[in-house]
Order: C-alpha cells, then sequence, then structure tokens
C-alpha cells in the first residue's frame, strides 16, 4: 500500500508540467483519464481530489484480491487509486458532513458475478446477499461509510484518510436502496424512503400495498445522527408509491423541506412529520427516477431576497401502466422521446404570491438523467443524458423479449451541454452556442461535479447489470472535463485574504483582488464583481443532492493603484439556506470567476448553529481613471450581466478551521454521547487563506429482465434486482470476523445495534476498513 501512495504522489508531483502546458478551449471537452471504477457517484473532498463510487461488479481495477468499488481521482494528475470500500455502494445516498468529510447511506445487498445474489446469503433467506467471496463485497443496505477527505501530503495509508466501512458498529435503522438524503440546518441528515429490495421502479403492477410493496419499499425516514429518535412513516411516500426512489428534496427557509416525487409534491416538516400538499407537476411529468429529470436550486441572491426556486427539466411523462413493476417496464421505453419541459416552483414565496409550478423555457433538446452543474457566474449547466427513454436497465419490456440496446431503456444519448441563464429574458434562457458535442455516451449511472477551477468533471455511464465492454452502451470509466466558455478569457481574477470557515451572520470581511486580476475601467469591474459560494453536493442519478449557490452580498472600495477591496458580507443567518458544511468560494469578474477556495460554513459541528444580526457594509468606493493592468477581455460569452445588489447582509470570519474538527458531534441539542466525531489535522496557513493566482492556461437500478420470454410478469429470480415479496431480516454487514466463519452454512451475524446511542469510530478508535491489500473476509 505504502509504495502504491509512493506512487501516486509521484505522479502528483509529475503533473505540474502536464497542467501548466494546457491551453483549455472553451466550450470543449478533454480527455479526463481513467476513473478505475464507473463513476456512478462523485463528489468533491477538497480543492485536489474527486472521490468516486461504484457498484460491486467486475471491474478489471482491484483493491487487494477483489473487483474496487472506489477510487480516489488526482485533479491534477487525472490520474485515479483505488480506496478500499466493503459494503455495496450500489445506488445508495449521500451528502457532506458539516466538517466536510462525507457519509454514504444504503446500498444494495452482497452482489456476485452476473449481478445474482451472493454466494453467501442470510439464514433462512436465500434471496438476501451477505458477502460475495468471488466480488468481496458484504450487504451495504443499512450501510453507513464515513470519509474525511485527505489531500496531497497527507497519508493515504492512515485510518483517517480512508472510508470507515463497518455495519456492525454504525449503520442505518432499516435498510434503504435509492434513499434521498438532505441536511438539516444544524447538519443532521434526513434518510428518506428506499428500496428494501426492488429493481426497476419501486411497486408491484396491480399496486396493492402502496405502502410497503410486501417488504420491499421502505415509507418511512430517519434521521443521522438519530440520538434516540426512531424512524417514522412518511404519509408522502404511500402517496407516491412505485415512482419514489432518490425522491427530490430541498430545504427551506422554514427548516421544511420541499419534497417531490412521482408527479406530487409537498412541503414538509421532517421534525414534526407534517405535510402540506402543493401542486402537482404540470402534465404528470416524472422528474423523479428513473424519469430521472434535470433539478436544482436556482442561485440565492441578495436580488431575490435569497428566496429558493427550484427548476426541473426533462424527464418523461408516461401512463400508470407503462410504467410496468419491479421487473421491467411495460413500454418500450427507448422509443419514447423524453421530455423538454421546464417547470419552477418557489415554495416559500415572501411576496404572498401562490405556490404554484411556472412552466419556463423548453431545453434545447429532451433529456432524460440530465444533470445540472451550478457555475460560479450564477448560470446552470445541464450535460449528460438521453432523448429517449428513461434510466434503470432491463434485457426486455412487456412487448419486447430483446431489447435492442442492450440492457439500457434510454436511447440516443445528448452529448452536447446546454446553458440556462436564469437571469435572462424569458425565451432566451437557454444556449448551446459554441458547445461541442461529446462522443461519449453519458446515460445511466453517469455523473458529473463542478471542479475547483470551474471546469465540470464527466465520468461514469453504466447501464449494464455486471461490467460489459461490449454493450451498445458499455461500462465506462473515460472521465471528461468540460470547459464552459468563461475558459475563453486570457486572465482570470485572483484574490487573496480568503476565510477558511463562515458563519451565519456578523461582521464583513475583505478580499484584496490586484489590478492583475482584470482589465478595463477599474470602476466597471468593480460594478460587476460577485463573490459567490458553491457548494457542488454528491452527485449520482442526474442529480446533485446537497448542490446549492449563494451569492454574498459585497460592496466594494477602488484602490489608486488598480486593486479592488471587496466588503463581503457572510451567509445569512438562517442555515437552513446554505446548511453547515464544505463549500468553495469564487469571487466572479464580469462573468470571469477565479480559482475556488474551499471554505467551512458553521461551526464544524451538527448542533444548533450559532447566528448573527447581519452588519451593515460600507458604502462603495468608486475612482475615477484607474484601469485594471490584466491582459485581454475580462468579459464572457457564457456569464451573467454580474449586476450588483449592495446590501446590509454581513458577517465575521469566524476562527481558522485547525487542529480537530468535531464534525458530526453529538453535542447541544444532540446531546453529549451520540453522532461521530471526524478526526481533521490542521491544514497549512498557505491552505486556510488561499491566494489564488489563476491563468487560463492552468489545469488545476437495477432493471435487469427476465430471459422466461413470457408476458406474464414473472419475475426474475437470478438476479438481485428482481423483485421477491420476502421479510427482510438484514441486521447489517459482516466484519472482523474469518474467513472460515464465513459459509453458507454459517453466515456471520452482526450483533443488534442499540437503539440508545451510536458508534463514534473515530472517538472510540474503532476498525476501520482493512489497509490489507488481500481485502475481503478478516
Amino acid at each position: 500500500m505504502i509504495s502504491r501512495q509512493l506512487c501516486l504522489l509521484a505522479t502528483v508531483c509529475g503533473a505540474a508540467s502536464y497542467a501548466a502546458a494546457q491551453k483549455h478551449t472553451p466550450g470543449s471537452f478533454e480527455d479526463g483519464g481513467d476513473t478505475l471504477v464507473s463513476a456512478m457517484m462523485m463528489f468533491l473532498g477538497n480543492t485536489e481530489k474527486v472521490y468516486i463510487l461504484d457498484k460491486s461488479e467486475g471491474n478489471a481495477a482491484k483493491f487487494g484480491d477483489y473487483p474496487a468499488m472506489g477510487a480516489v481521482y488526482d485533479i491534477a494528475s487525472r490520474q485515479a487509486q483505488t480506496m478500499a470500500v466493503e459494503t455495496n455502494v450500489f445506488c445508495a445516498s449521500g451528502m457532506h458532513l458539516p466538517n466536510g468529510s462525507f457519509a454514504t447511506f444504503g446500498g444494495n445487498g452482497a452482489i456476485g458475478k452476473g449481478g445474482n445474489v451472493s454466494d453467501v446469503t442470510y439464514p433462512n433467506n436465500p434471496h438476501q446477499g451477505l458477502f460475495d467471496t468471488q466480488y468481496g463485497d458484504y450487504d451495504g443496505t443499512k450501510a453507513i461509510r464515513i470519509l474525511n477527505p485527505c489531500k496531497d501530503g497527507d497519508d493515504f495509508t492512515s485510518p483517517n484518510c480512508e472510508w470507515f466501512d463497518n455495519s456492525s458498529l454504525l449503520s442505518m435503522q432499516s435498510q434503504r436502496w435509492y434513499s434521498a438524503a438532505e441536511p438539516m440546518g444544524d447538519g443532521t441528515v434526513v434518510l428518506i424512503g428506499g428500496f428494501t429490495n426492488g429493481g426497476y421502479i419501486n411497486r408491484n403492477y396491480p399496486n396493492v400495498d402502496t405502502a410497503t410493496e410486501g417488504g420491499a419499499a421502505n415509507p418511512t425516514y430517519e434521521f443521522f445522527p438519530a440520538n434516540g429518535r426512531q424512524e417514522q412513516f412518511m404519509n408522502f411516500m404511500n402517496k407516491t408509491s412505485g415512482l419514489n426512489a432518490y425522491a427530490l428534496t430541498y430545504l427551506m427557509p422554514s427548516g421544511k423541506m420541499l419534497v417531490q416525487a412521482n408527479y406530487s409534491t409537498v412541503l414538509w416538516d421532517p421534525l414534526t412529520n407534517e405535510e402540506t400538499d402543493l401542486p402537482d407537476m404540470p402534465g404528470q411529468i416524472v422528474r423523479v427516477y428513473p424519469a430521472s429529470g434535470a433539478n436544482a436550486m436556482l442561485p440565492l441572491t441578495p436580488e431575490n431576497n435569497y428566496t429558493p426556486t427550484v427548476i426541473f427539466c426533462g424527464g418523461i411523462y408516461l401512463d400508470d401502466w407503462s410504467w410496468g413493476n419491479y421487473s421491467w417496464p411495460f413500454a418500450d421505453t427507448w422509443a419514447i422521446p423524453s421530455s423538454n419541459k421546464c417547470h419552477t416552483i418557489t415554495p416559500e414565496p415572501t411576496d404572498g404570491s401562490t405556490v404554484d409550478y411556472v412552466e419556463d423555457d423548453d431545453l434545447p433538446v429532451g433529456r432524460t438523467m440530465g444533470q445540472f452543474i451550478a457555475l460560479p457566474d450564477m448560470t446552470m449547466l445541464v450535460v449528460n443524458g438521453g432523448a429517449n427513454g428513461t434510466a434503470g436497465y432491463s434485457t426486455r419490456t412487456y412487448y419486447t423479449l430483446q431489447a435492442p440496446y442492450g440492457m439500457s431503456l434510454a436511447s440516443e444519448p445528448v452529448g452536447q451541454p446546454a446553458l440556462y441563464n436564469p437571469r435572462a429574458p424569458k425565451g432566451q434562457r437557454w444556449s448551446t452556442a459554441g458547445f461541442d458535442t461529446s462522443t461519449i455516451a453519458r446515460l445511466y449511472h453517469s455523473s458529473a461535479i463542478l471542479l475547483p477551477d470551474a471546469s465540470v468533471l464527466i465520468a461514469g455511464s453504466n447501464p449494464n447489470v455486471d461490467v460489459n465492454l461490449t454493450a451498445p452502451f458499455p461500462t465506462t470509466y473515460k472521465a471528461e472535463v468540460f470547459y464552459p466558455s468563461y475558459f475563453s478569457a486570457e486572465n482570470r481574477p485572483t484574490f487573496t485574504g480568503a476565510p477558511s470557515t463562515l458563519s451565519y451572520g456578523g461582521d464583513s470581511f475583505d478580499l484584496k483582488v490586484p489590478a492583475s486580476a482584470y482589465s478595463g475601467v477599474a470602476n466597471d469591474a468593480a460594478d460587476n464583481t460577485t463573490v459567490v459560494l458553491i457548494r457542488g453536493g454528491w452527485t449520482t442519478h442526474a442529480m446533485n443532492m446537497g448542490q446549492r449557490i449563494m451569492q454574498l452580498n459585497n460592496t466594494y472600495t477602488v484602490n489608486s493603484d488598480g486593486s479592488l477591496t471587496l466588503h463581503v458580507s457572510q451567509p445569512p443567518p438562517n442555515p437552513n439556506l446554505f446548511q453547515p458544511g464544505p463549500a468553495m468560494l469564487f469571487v466572479t469578474i464580469s462573468g470571469i470567476p477565479s480559482n475556488g477556495s474551499w471554505v467551512i460554513i458553521g461551526t464544524g459541528n451538527i448542533e444548533q448553529q450559532p447566528t448573527q444580526p447581519a452588519s451593515s457594509l460600507p458604502a462603495n468606493v468608486r475612482a475615477d481613471g484607474v484601469s485594471g493592468t490584466g491582459s485581454g477581455a475580462s468579459t464572457s460569452s457564457g456569464g451573467t450581466d454580474g449586476s450588483k445588489k449592495n446590501g446590509a447582509t454581513a458577517s465575521h470570519t469566524g476562527a481558522i478551521v485547525g487542529g480537530i474538527i468535531a464534525a458530526v458531534a453529538a453535542v447541544g441539542i444532540l446531546g453529549a454521547g451520540f453522532g461521530i466525531w471526524m478526526a481533521r489535522r490542521r491544514r497549512a496557513s498557505a491552505r486556510q487563506a488561499l491566494a489564488l493566482s489563476y491563468s487560463t492556461s492552468t489545469a488545476p437500478a437495477r432493471a435487469g429482465g427476465d430471459a422466461s420470454g413470457t408476458r406474464s410478469g414473472n419475475l426474475r429470480n437470478s438476479d438481485s434486482s428482481a423483485f421477491l415479496p420476502l421479510s427482510q431480516v438484514n441486521t447489517g454487514s459482516a466484519w472482523n470476523v474469518n474467513a472460515s466463519s464465513l459459509s453458507i452454512h454459517s453466515p456471520y451475524q452482526d450483533e443488534s445495534r442499540a437503539a440508545s446511542a451510536e458508534f463514534d469510530p473515530y472517538h472510540q478508535n474503532a476498525p476501520r476498513v482493512s489497509t490489507n491489500q488481500a481485502r475481503g473476509p478478516f
């Protein structure tokens, strides 16, 4: 392992010349390297690393003796190294934690070759995989995995840089596959719904058991950390039965959540479990998985008074019968066009207006599995997807016994990104001008994430039950980096004085922008400068859970030497608007963004976040006859107008993050003794107050089919994704056992998880995933 890490460090060190030599063409795709595992899930761990997760399948890349399920991707070198992941993370959910760590929740049972149930199953339940001796994965349906992202210079062999993945010590209260995850204002994560076992959609047909589907649906929600709170039944999951996997969730300013699934919408209070019905999705277009319409919260700005509006685009309309059941859709989805419609909704308007969906400009091309990526010029990029069909995979439908595109239920990949500008006049909000078209199909199990240099990493695509390199849409390991239009700028803004933490309300802080960061008249540049926070989220299945973008209020002083001093407010004193945790801070001048600076919003703990009244910002100070010294134009064809709103929202920088951040500390409202404490080491002061020089030339459902050939709707028994109405007896994954104890005759069973406390893997020095290359039973 040590030799592998030395090799990785050497690769990273050698990457500087590669990066410096690159000149990026705006609107183009570049080779992003090999991700080693197909990027079903991704998140940006810090300014240097992207973490990638895959389902248990026959990847050629291994960790130890088994196919790898995880990798860490180095942004500078565009190379990846495998990581140990023990439990099957297939179609899990995930979320940031307040200290910058990340957690993933749930997944599938243990799987073997061909997507079949593992060769070691639970007692008296041959349909629920416990451990597979060929692929080396354990049951992941109750797993909670936690990662503390590390950077160059950290010891990647240290337990603090590896996944904590031990379900016998830390797990959910029930099985969740395709669950939703949304953080509250104190950093607690709410986990909603999911399957316990299943397939294409989460129902039988006809649908007579809307709540539990014979034991395969989970209509409950729970909290992480639970703090003794038990899971509760959620009526909305019963109402939307069948089409509520990966329910779409957005925390609102009130602390309630917008929850959308099937074609229904509610405003839901997770603390009281009260639901308020909102209007149905127009035209009964389905945007939730597997229709997988693009969805995102639009930028929160002073101009819109930080009022959340959510946009939904694409997806598909099918009548109820056509959606089919657990095994497959009844309609030939790949022949049905995806929707090109877009709709917005403002669930908590501040102007007294009626809550309703509003039709927006149509997509340039209809998409299923399109994905919104928030950009620092406050536009929204849509990438990936197909013009026909849905997510998921199968070998057949009700009528067609041999699908024409392998297992893919979608066709006609849409390789050209599209840009949505919410500030443009209606009728002019979408553009594809100057954008190349990727030659790589990005369909089911594709992902995308914003990188610190404001480019977009795109990876994945694997509509196959197991690795298949010859399918019409094969398992894909090749990543791409897309460069938006603002890469046409000859130089990019830089700034100093970036804080490492932000608080909710309080005193303002200053950023210093040198004259070399822009060209043209200084007053004009200052008028068109914005300071933006972006959290890229945790990406899977055409969505970025937790993605948010917020413009911070600022004023400016134009100095006689052409430099600009930006007087910047911190987030408004309401943690529900931008939940505590990691984000990137960008300065954008006339639509051209800087590199992102890594910041932590809030205290770093799961607790009620302290707030302070917002302070008034100083008035703008202009200076005539002063200009920037940067080369070339400082405008972007893809940027916003950069208009400013001078206001009074401000805050102080807070204490610099250092030492150990108690990220998931069960303190205050959560009570001592609960939660997860994640260790983080002190970062160099240069990383805490980053001077960001950046030149343009620097790079920084299961739906398998039944081969029976009948139309009777017979369910599969050879694929773990086949629904079987059964009593779920999974109590967690197997850990710290000898190989001899894992057998079909006596599979290992976890000890019962106490409901009164939650295991703390860092505070209690727990055993972590194996650092031995021979991963597997130990």
